[in-house]
């Protein structure tokens, strides 16, 4: 995209502002989804599957609305997603059904998929060759922060009534305002589409699609049931609201440490560190730390926890992107979030279910999920070399929502 340096800033600025507010706004409405969702009875399966329904609905709108903004252009397609996914939480008060709601976030997460990946590729369009890297990271940087502001919004107002499902109406629709109103000619949808082809994918780097995978398993289970899990230790909406903030910061203080390490490592070895780091970790808040201790050692777990889960998708992408040809990296970034959103969709689904059956049903299966992780990785480490050194230096923080932009320009047919 062409203009002044002025201009670009300018739409840099309504790009991730926009995108702030969306993020926000999505925080806020999984957790409150979580805790209103126990109110009305609903049990931990039935609420994972809500969980899960959002992450659904990120993977079909990932595959199909690139072709939406292809045919009406970003202007009208961001305008369509944003007004219904501005609508879409205040459904949830007119049904008070499992089913529905799960339904209901599903539709939200079909059209943050859009809207996320409206702002990503004209943050690429705006980007050169130079600044890409930082401006994509500074894009998922905001993520994470927007994401502990939206989970602090939840004391601020009572989840059992219908004004917190208002302000995420309100937070969303204002989200739209930067972006529809900026000057700047929208990008245009071009490029030679890329066939995602996991089985090669899978012969190129089985670690990276097992981790994506597993990483989809994590973070989701966390983020829709961990709320549910910090209720039991006893917190109140405020301390739930700290908790699932203090994941979060903890994902947005690791990622540059955790980048800095895989960029002069072999990356496995940081995958492998940061798994094994969060199993203990996890561990030490369900089997050592009491209920009765003081919340700051349990928020203080709780952030090395996010610190290592949060970032890892991110090293593992660059991971698979130092295993593939430069002219594949559209396709296996692709492949890779087909992977993790599957992943995403299975995690709350399992973990739900495990909570229903016993008390620690969450913790065994983030706990499981991320074992595995270091399992499979320690012997893919006895089993190839470390990739070549030609991509060295490519890590990029991935957002809070993992949303290819590249899909516009990527066939649906998967092989």
């Amino acid at each position: 995209m062409q203009g002044t340096p002025r201009g670009t800033l300018a739409t840099l600025f309504a790009l991730l502002l926009g995108f702030g507010l969306m993020q926000m706004g999505n925080t806020f409405q999984g957790t409150l989804l979580s805790i209103r969702g126990g109110i009305e009875g609903f049990s931990p399966a039935q609420i994972g599957s809500i969980g899960a329904g959002f992450w659904a609905g990120i993977v079909v709108g990932s595959l199909r609305c690139g072709r939406v903004i292809g045919s009406v252009g970003h202007i009208r397609a961001f305008v369509a997603f944003g007004a219904i996914a501005s609508t879409a939480p205040l459904l949830h008060l007119l049904v008070l059904d499992p089913v529905f709601w799960t339904a209901a976030r599903a539709l939200t997460g079909f059209c943050f998929a859009g809207l996320f990946i409206v702002v990503e590729s004209w943050l690429n369009a705006s980007a050169t060759q130079r600044t890409r890297g930082k401006i994509l990271s500074i894009y998922g940087m905001t993520g994470l922060l927007a994401g502990i502001m939206g989970q602090l919004l939840l004391p601020t107002t009572n989840p059992s009534g219908f004004k917190p499902f208002c302000i995420i109406t309100i937070i969303i629709a204002v989200a739209l305002i930067p972006i529809a109103l900026t000057r700047a000619v929208a990008p245009t949808s071009e490029g030679q589409s890329a066939r995602i082809n996991l089985r090669a994918l899978l012969r190129q780097s089985p670690f990276g699609l097992a981790a994506a995978f597993l990483c989809g398993v994590t973070t989701s289970s966390f983020f829709s049931l961990g709320p549910i899990f910090a209720q039991q230790r006893g917190l109140d909406t405020a301390g739930v609201a700290i908790f699932m903030a203090c994941g979060t910061l903890g994902g947005f203080l690791f990622t540059w440490p955790l980048g800095w390490l895989s960029d002069r490592l072999d990356r496995r070895f940081v995958i492998i560190g940061a798994a094994i780091i969060s199993s203990v970790t996890l561990l030490t808040i369900v089997a050592l730390v009491p209920d009765e201790a003081p919340r700051w050692i349990v928020y203080l777990c709780v952030a090395i926890f996010g610190g290592t889960i949060v970032p890892t998708y991110s090293v593992v992408m660059a991971h698979v992107n130092d295993s593939v040809e430069e002219g594949e990296f559209v396709a296996a970034s692709g492949g890779l979030l087909i992977v993790q959103g599957v992943g995403a969709v299975c995690g709350p689904i399992v973990a739900g279910i495990a909570m229903s059956t016993w008390a620690r049903g969450l913790a065994v299966t983030l706990i499981t999920a991320q074992l595995l992780m270091a399992a499979f990785g320690i012997y893919r480490l006895s089993r190839r070399a470390a990739p070549p050194e030609r991509h060295k230096g490519t890590f990029v923080v991935e957002p809070a929502v993992p949303v290819a932009s590249t899909f516009e320009s990527i066939e649906s047919r998967v092989s």
